[in-house]
């Protein structure tokens, strides 16, 4: 039971990285990456862009979310503790 509840709370911090399908306020198909969560990073949600648009590149129409912190504002190297919240809002080429 404890291994079952452990799980499930690792889960729950990791996140996933998630695609919706948008129209834009000018009428472009975009795409809304959601990559938050503790285990995923900004890196993340363009690596999740790239695959989206098929390696035809991307333009970023916006962002949101939990900037990155400075080295001299993380705990011995490491940023921890925080929720991370994270989109972007790109247009495939």
């Amino acid at each position: 039971m404890n291994k079952i509840l452990a799980l499930t709370a690792l889960l729950a911090l990791a996140g996933c990285t998630t695609t919706s399908d948008i129209v834009l306020k000018n009428g472009e198909q975009g795409l809304t990456i959601d990559c938050s969560g503790e285990a995923n990073d900004w890196a993340s949600c363009y690596e999740k862009a790239d695959a989206s648009c098929a390696g035809t590149g991307y333009n970023i129409v916006g962002t949101e979310g939990t900037p990155a912190l400075k080295e001299s504002d993380k705990t011995l190297g490491q940023d921890v503790g925080n929720y991370k919240s994270r989109s972007v809002v790109v247009v495939c080429k």
